[in-house]
């Protein structure tokens, strides 16, 4: 490994990137004009809550949280992951690390663990937020935010934050760069219960029905900052 590679993992390089990354979205947070759909979110909110979104369009979802409600998200192990886990912590977020997987590598990514530390903190009052996609497969839903929601009894709310000002990266989960100075919206979809006894077919309407719904509020979240129709998610 290179000088270079040494230092860029380096616990003071990750913690400083990611002091510098949560004071960059804290400055994109304070110079623009939000918008709340619907603006009675609040008020109906039924904690503690999972809030699903879609990858690569997250980085805002810190500035969701309101008041003295708790909340943690799910980051991967990996290296990016450790950026965004240490930029979530300098912006209030508490984290459980661990990822699901498409290709029989759960238990290696932790998925098994951070399930179980999921459902605790749901217990405890906890909202947890988690990007819903299968890893690597953009805009699928995969089973694991229905099983959570299965398992604790605890609501889905599909939900995406969208910037009018942005840098639209052509990668695999079309990552958005919220820039400052813009306008944001932040949308949320009604709540989505799974029973507990749900079987194969009614927990596969589930994940279709929060595939569904995340793709109606990121294209209005879009629409709203846009003031146009916005781009197909």
């Amino acid at each position: 490994m290179s000088v270079l590679k040494r230092i860029a993992a380096s616990p003071a390089f990750m913690d400083i990137a990611g002091w510098l990354g949560a004071g960059y979205l804290r400055l994109v947070w304070y110079t623009s004009r939000p918008t709340l759909e619907p603006a009675t979110l609040y008020d109906e909110l039924q904690t503690p809550a999972i809030i699903a979104m879609w990858h690569g369009q997250h980085f805002m979802m810190p500035f969701a949280r309101r008041g003295d409600l708790r909340a943690k998200v799910l980051i991967s192990r990996h290296r990016d992951g450790e950026l965004n886990a240490r930029a979530a912590r300098h912006l209030g977020i508490d984290t459980i690390r661990g990822s699901g997987a498409s290709n029989g590598e759960f238990m290696r990514k932790g998925g098994a663990v951070a399930f179980s530390e999921m459902l605790t903190a749901l217990k405890d009052g906890y909202n947890i937020a988690l990007t819903a996609d299968v890893p690597k497969v953009a805009r699928v839903a995969g089973l694991g935010v229905v099983k959570l929601a299965q398992y604790s009894g605890r609501p889905i709310y599909p939900a995406a934050m969208a910037t009018s000002r942005r840098i639209e990266l052509d990668n695999w989960d079309r990552t958005a760069i919220n820039l400052p100075f813009s306008r944001v919206a932040l949308v949320a979809s009604d709540p989505i219960f799974v029973a507990a006894d749900a079987d194969d077919a009614a927990l596969e309407a589930a994940r279709q029905k929060v595939e569904n719904a995340l793709n109606r509020v990121t294209a209005r979240a879009y629409q709203i900052v846009d003031r146009k129709g916005g781009p197909t998610p």
